[in-house]
């Protein structure tokens, strides 16, 4: 089995629209309300065992489980027949948001998330139809349950023997976009490596630097867009909070980090596919993306977009059918590639290899990603030879990439 993930713009008629809009708070409604039943019941068994505040605390007798995802669903489907606001949406969509508010305390406990948030007006943005009839996609619309057939725009062909398994409807600043999960019953070999093997080395002067000595520019895509998005945001402070003008005002800044997003994931994909051309293998450093966002230069590692653009050239090796892999990325910039020597900490001034061993002279990212390059090789079972087979000689100390 192989998972697909398609995302088409909707087209949407106004009663669909308005459909759409009732939906999402009935929605963010339940999500919150699960959320307070959930907060309450850790809160009264947070307090001492001989005492209670009860201003801080609710008292809830010890003999009351803990709220569950199934214990909530029995609840949604008594206040079901109470509420005509729920009744009017599709239970197994409310549902689909209980289990959304149950991953979010799974990732609590495991993976260390922060405790879940309430949804202010507004912040719900999306919902899900977990299960969809038979044949729901047709003439490029897709039939979604109490709603009907929705048009989308169909930019790239559907697997014909794919199941729809389901679709998520997200609100944007930009219109209303489905999300169709397929599931393809296909065997797809495991890529081996083969072919021409790349390096990469990623940074904020240049946002890549390939071990065959191509250097690309960062593109600032969001340092580009601040003066316009400063005046965009004063002319929301001026606004009336609430009022028709202020949510005007509010979309064009929307508008403006959607447009700034778009491009740099347009950006990303194309250089995903300029540098899967001429290669068979492509090996990244495997950064800790986290602690670069909280550092000094958070803003710049962010607007650089280096996790997204890794989840892009890894699907796109995918595709094409690249081998990809991720190896360790400490003091790949203190080491010379060609006799391997430690050569100390660099300045970030300092762009120029120079080794004392070997005198071996480059740019810092080219020798850099030749690290990344020589570790890549030795973790697939390849056999390093540098300079004495003369894999490195030529390679000019610096070159700028042409435009695309």
């Amino acid at each position: 089995m192989f998972n697909l993930t398609y995302e088409f713009k909707l087209k949407p008629t106004v009663a669909q629209v308005t459909i759409f809009e009732d939906w999402v708070e009935p929605c963010r409604r339940v999500y919150n309300w699960s959320l307070a039943e959930r907060k309450d019941w850790f809160k009264s068994r947070s307090c001492q065992i001989n005492a209670c505040s009860i201003r801080a605390e609710y008292i809830i007798p010890a003999s009351i489980p803990r709220p569950t995802y199934a214990s909530q669903c029995k609840g949604l489907t008594q206040a079901r027949a109470t509420i005509p606001a729920l009744k009017a949406v599709q239970v197994h969509v409310l549902q689909q948001t209980l289990k959304r508010l149950e991953g979010a305390f799974v990732n609590m406990w495991e993976q260390k998330h922060g405790f879940p948030r309430f949804k202010k007006l507004g912040k719900m943005r999306s919902f899900v139809f977990p299960q969809m009839g038979v044949e729901p996609i047709k003439n490029s619309a897709v039939k979604l349950p109490k709603i009907g057939w929705v048009q989308f725009r169909q930019s790239r062909e559907i697997p014909s023997d794919a199941i729809l398994k389901q679709v998520r409807v997200v609100n944007r600043v930009s219109g209303w976009y489905a999300m169709l999960a397929l599931q393809w019953d296909v065997s797809i070999p495991d890529i081996i490596p083969h072919g021409n093997p790349v390096g990469l080395d990623v940074g904020l002067t240049n946002f890549i630097a390939t071990s065959d000595g191509l250097l690309i520019k960062r593109p600032k895509f969001f340092i580009d867009a601040e003066r316009k998005l400063k005046l965009l945001q004063q002319s929301v402070s001026r606004k009336r909070i609430g009022s028709n003008n202020w949510k005007k005002a509010q979309k064009k800044v929307a508008l403006l980090h959607e447009y700034v997003a778009n491009c740099r994931k347009d950006w990303h994909r194309k250089l995903s596919h300029k540098i899967c051309n001429d290669a068979g293998m492509v090996f990244v450093e495997n950064l800790n993306l986290v602690g670069l966002s909280r550092g000094i230069l958070g803003k710049h590692c962010l607007d650089a977009g280096f996790g997204q653009f890794f989840n892009i050239l890894e699907q796109t090796c995918f595709k094409r059918g690249v081998y990809f892999q991720k190896v360790d990325a400490r003091k790949t910039s203190q080491i010379c590639p060609n006799c391997g020597t430690e050569t100390g900490k660099k300045d970030l001034s300092e762009r120029t290899h120079s080794c004392s061993s070997c005198g071996y002279i480059t740019d810092r990212d080219v020798a850099s990603a030749q690290v990344v390059l020589t570790r890549g090789l030795a973790a697939v079972g390849h056999t390093v030879k540098m300079l004495a087979e003369g894999k490195f000689i030529g390679i000019p100390v610096k070159q700028e990439s042409p435009g695309f």
